[in-house]
């Protein structure tokens, strides 16, 4: 059980750590490689959970995570890269120096938050909610600070994951049909995302969301 806490421990702290280098990370095409790397973090947080609980539906979940998450996803966002201006967020909003100030603010929210949780119920999983929590503030931040369509899809997608680790963390694991069905959802929505985003590179040259707003008819 200790090996299994210590794993599950890894695991997020890995989670955690890719999220922070994709908020480093300007270029998409790196971001999206810690984007696999998280995916894989998360299918092992799922897996683990599956052997401490006995619960063989998790490995299927685990498994469908991992094929979603840490391939298919971030493929469809790479190809989605078509010119090199595009590779790289070039004016965020605040500077990385800036955002990495702010996501250890965040952490340490999400720690605070958390503690009546972890106290409640002091398992493994209760004590590596806080890094779920700070995951989806982390993608938060992206969302609301990157200037490009293809930067703020990686954002989305981040938020997507940490919000699939806190279900993992709290409720310890989710039923192998609901998550399938959450992940094609949020396929759907990526597939869609990226031919708006194309379609914005076609009319307009590129896909900064500031440009787009001083567009005027």
């Amino acid at each position: 059980m200790s090996n299994r806490a210590e794993l599950l421990d890894l695991a997020a702290g890995l989670f955690l750590l890719c999220a922070v280098a994709i908020l480093w990370r300007r270029d998409v095409r790196a971001q999206t490689a810690w984007l696999s790397g998280q995916g894989i973090a998360l299918a092992a947080i799922a897996a683990i959970l599956g052997a401490q609980d006995a619960r063989p539906d998790l490995y299927g979940v685990a498994a469908g995570v991992a094929l979603l998450r840490a391939a298919l996803l971030p493929t469809l966002v790479r190809r989605a890269i078509a010119a090199r201006a595009e590779d790289r967020e070039s004016a965020p909003l605040i500077n990385v120096g800036a955002s990495l100030l702010a996501a250890v603010a965040l952490v340490l929210l999400a720690y605070t938050v958390a503690q009546p949780l972890v106290r409640l119920e002091d398992t493994p999983a209760a004590r590596a909610l806080p890094v779920g929590l700070s995951v989806v503030l982390i993608g938060l931040l992206i969302l609301v600070t990157r200037r490009k369509a293809l930067s703020q899809i990686v954002g989305f997608l981040l938020l997507d994951n940490g919000i699939t680790a806190v279900a993992f963390l709290a409720a310890a694991g989710v039923p192998l049909l609901v998550e399938f069905g959450v992940s094609f959802d949020l396929l759907l929505a990526v597939l869609v995302l990226r031919v708006l985003t194309a379609r914005m590179r076609n009319l307009f040259g590129g896909s900064d969301l500031d440009e787009m707003r001083e567009l005027r008819d």
